[in-house]
This record gives structure tokens, sequence and C-alpha cells, in this order.
């Protein structure tokens, strides 16, 4: 087909659905494909299939097979990024900011369980993305949660540890369980996001993180 025909046919499509509608729709058929396929692996055609639209419609929207890769990294990151900076900006005792931001990171990688495979693609594959992933919003949100540890150590709510360490330890708190959650679900044949053991997982992993970090665990609230 030429390009002047396919762009044809993209018009044509295009003019037949709801942007919104459809532009979210193709995004978390897409999400799906990604998380299971990686971006190599994953075919145009059964992202649209997944949708239910016609793959012309894919590329009226993000030109590509890897813009539409950026676009459904870019959400997912967008979306988590925006409001934990908006937790660690919070001021008052670093204590409670901590808990929420914790609390908050939580809920959302167990509230999008495609996250933490498509980052862990990325990563195992080296893609390209993620370094500017990690410069653009990793380091600054690494920098607002460093700030909160160095208020609450100097304040003595929290113990003096280690702060890049630390940052590491509540990452790997609170994000293993769902990096690992296909090998739960084998070893304990249970549903690692069902709800009882996302609350039990969660309580947990707050509990663990008080009595490792706060003077007084037991004081502590969100």
């Amino acid at each position: 087909m030429t390009k002047r025909a396919l762009k044809r046919e993209i018009t044509a499509h295009a003019r037949h659905h709801d942007s919104v509608e459809t532009r979210a729709t193709i995004l978390k058929a897409a999400e799906r494909i990604y998380a299971e396929c990686g971006l190599a692996g994953a075919r145009t055609e059964a992202i649209a299939a997944d949708a239910g639209v016609n793959k012309a419609l894919l590329y009226y929207y993000f030109k590509s097979k890897d813009g539409l890769y950026q676009a459904v990294v870019g959400s997912q990151v967008r979306e988590f990024q925006q409001h934990a900076r908006e937790i660690l900006s919070a001021k008052g005792p670093a204590g409670p900011v901590l808990l929420r931001y914790v609390s908050y990171h939580f809920d959302f990688v167990g509230t999008h369980p495609n996250y933490p495979r498509i980052f862990q693609r990325m990563m195992m594959e080296g893609d390209h993305a993620l370094e500017r992933i990690i410069r653009e919003h990793s380091i600054p949100l690494k920098g607002l949660l460093g700030a909160v540890l160095e208020r609450g150590m100097k304040s003595g709510e929290f113990r003096r540890l280690n702060k890049e360490h630390t940052i590491v330890s509540i990452a790997g708190m609170t994000a293993h369980y769902f990096n690992i959650a296909p090998a739960f679900r084998v070893v304990t044949g249970q549903d690692p996001y069902s709800k009882r053991n996302l609350a039990t997982r969660k309580a947990e992993v707050m509990k663990f993180i008080r009595y490792a970090l706060f003077r007084n665990p037991e004081a502590a609230e969100l």
C-alpha cells in the first residue's frame, strides 16, 4: 500500500471513531501487548485486534509502533510521578509524608499490573528510553524522597541511616512483591492481586518500614 493510500485509509477510519475513547482503548491494548511481548516482540496487528480497531488508526494517533510504545510508557510514568511529587513536596513532619508516598506507590503498582512488567522488560532489553525516563523523572523524585528522609533524620523522627540505601530499600519493599507476582501465584496457588493479598502485603510493607526507619514506630501514622 502506498503512503498516499495508507493516509486515505487512516483518515477514513478516523472519521468514524471518537478520538479520546479510541485513543484510550488503543493505549490499554498496547499496554497489555507490550507488557507481554516487549517492544520488539509486539505486533501492531495484535494490538489493533486487541483494541478492536483497524490497524490504520494506530498510525493515525501514534504515527508508529515506537510512538505508541512511548505513549504507553509516558502515560504511566506521568500519572505516577505527578501525584508522587505532590505527596513528597508536602510540608510538615516527614513521617506522615513518607508513609503517604509508600502507600500511594504500592496502590499505584497494585492497580497497574502491567507497570512493573513493562519496566522489567525495559531494563532487561536495555531499552533506549529507560535512561531518559530515569533522568527526567526518577532522579528528581529521588531528590524529593531524599529530602524527606533528611528532614526526618534531622527532626529525630527517623533513625540515622544511609539515605541512598534507604531509598533503594523502600523501593524494593514496595515494588518487589509485584515483580515476583507470577512466582507468587505458582508457589502459593493464590492471586497476588486479590484484594485480601494486596491489603495484607501493603500492611506488612508499611509495618516493616515503620519499624526499620522510625524511632517511634508505634506512633507513626499516615
